[in-house]
């Protein structure tokens, strides 16, 4: 599949429809945690185009979910007696053993980068479990995790797919169309991004909201144009048989809906608030005007949306694009063109990250989710908040409180935690930020002193 897409792939309820196979098979624990390392290495081996790696996304249930408690099991293709329900304790075994064999890292104690697991925090979420604390040590480690925050949200774990480290898609758009979703819930995600430069946006029209917001919707209306015409172009090669993996994993919907990607989603994403606000009003999105501006913007952009899924019959969706790239590119080529249009950097320009606060703008942690939390509730195909940390958090519990404070305190949809931390291509994983490794230096100093002590011992010989 990653050969057929630029994205990411997801793997939804990871844990619960493997948890069957365990005891089907009797399994030992040592067993499972063999098999789920030889998963994360061969999910580690690039096999995509261009020689990367696969870009996966699993999301871990730790329990049963609900719709899937009283669900007969299927195991090669067979129906059983027993329910997913049944296998709590095997969905432990899975998410213990993908756990350690994650915090283990490589021979070199390096991180393994995929797959990226993300875990639900609900309103009942059993805090106090020991059987989750190997989950809690790798996040306090590697700052691994995704966490999806439905304690302060109108959705349940049901209602929402987590497809990659930013887009999460609402299953409840889904349900509306018909149909249901009995087994067709992950065959979703989106059939492309099209991202907004905002920070040009801002500059052509300093000041005058009613010119921005014009020049706003005709470049959605390029973008729509975009997707649609992708979309048409999609279902035509697939028909012709140019994505044959797709065209099987996609095949139900087809028979369904006449179409094979009726389900997935058209994307509008943006860049450059941040410096948008600055190029349009002089204040940047830190501050409460450009924070209401950013606002204001999200808000237009999501009922422009809403016309085009009215208007296509197709689902838009509003995703805080990530933007590792076109940060640096239309920056670059802005500044080019534009030499007087307000950007991060000195040397290299570049454009904050989405709707973003700047760069090293505060290290207080509360008061960055503050500001943010209005912002990332607006986004309705994903965005994340990252947490980095200074250094490594050195018990289980100050971990769990700190993702437990952020789900109960904010509205934050999707954040995970980043420890500092460095890798020694001898001594591993180092806690906190080190461009010298310290035990190589402490060997190199030994070393000199045992090379000294034996210079001086010859020395006193030769002189005798």
């Amino acid at each position: 599949m990653q050969g057929e897409a630029a994205g990411a792939q997801a793997f939804a309820n990871f844990d619960t429809l493997l948890a069957p196979f365990i005891r089907h098979e009797n399994l030992s624990y040592e067993s499972v945690k063999r098999a789920i390392r030889r998963f994360i290495f061969n999910m580690n081996i690039p096999t995509r185009v261009g020689f990367q790696t696969p870009f996966t996304n699993i999301t871990m249930d730790l329990v049963v979910p609900g719709n899937m408690k009283d669900e007969a099991v299927v195991i090669a293709g067979e129906i059983h007696d027993s329910t997913y329900g049944d296998y709590q304790e095997e969905m432990y075994m899975i998410n213990r053993a993908f756990a350690e064999v994650m915090l283990e890292g490589d021979a070199k104690g390096r991180i393994f980068t995929f797959p990226i697991p993300t875990y639900n925090i609900t309103s009942n979420f059993d805090w106090d479990n020991k059987q989750l604390d190997p989950v809690w040590e790798m996040t306090a480690k590697y700052g691994i995790p995704y966490f999806a925050n439905f304690v302060n949200s109108d959705m349940s774990p049901d209602d929402a797919r987590s497809m990659c480290c930013r887009l999460r898609l609402d299953n409840r758009e889904l349900r509306k169309r018909g149909g249901g979703l009995f087994g067709s819930n992950p065959l979703t995600g989106s059939i492309g991004v099209v991202t907004i430069n905002m920070p040009r946006l801002g500059f052509k029209n300093k000041g005058n909201k009613e010119t921005y917001f014009k020049e706003l919707k005709y470049l959605m209306e390029v973008a729509k144009d975009s997707l649609e015409i992708k979309r048409k172009m999609l279902e035509k090669l697939t028909e012709q048989g140019l994505y044959p993996y797709s065209k099987h994993y996609l095949s139900g919907i087809k028979e369904r809906t006449g179409k094979f990607w009726t389900n997935h989603f058209s994307t509008i994403g943006l860049i450059g608030m941040n410096e948008a606000a600055l190029n349009f009003m002089g204040k940047d999105i830190a501050s409460p005007e450009g924070q209401m501006f950013a606002i204001e913007t999200l808000e237009f952009m999501r009922d422009v949306m809403k016309e085009y899924q009215e208007t296509t019959g197709n689902f838009y969706n509003l995703e805080a694009t990530p933007g590792e790239g076109t940060s640096y590119r239309l920056a670059k080529i802005d500044k080019e063109k534009f030499p007087e249009i307000k950007s991060m950097g000195n040397k290299e320009p570049y454009y904050t990250n989405s709707t973003q606060l700047p760069v090293f703008y505060t290290k207080d942690l509360f008061k960055a989710l503050s500001h943010q939390d209005p912002l990332q509730t607006r986004y309705t195909g994903g965005t994340v908040f990252h947490i980095f940390l200074g250094e490594r958090l050195n018990s289980i519990e100050a971990t769990k409180q700190l993702v437990k404070k952020v789900a109960e305190n904010f509205h934050m949809p999707y954040y995970s935690l980043t420890p500092t931390f460095s890798v020694c291509p001898t001594h591993g994983y180092l806690a906190g930020e080190f461009f010298n490794c310290p035990k190589c230096k402490e060997e190199e100093q030994q070393k000199i002193i045992s090379e000294i002590s034996e210079l001086k011992e010859l020395l006193e010989q030769h002189v005798k």
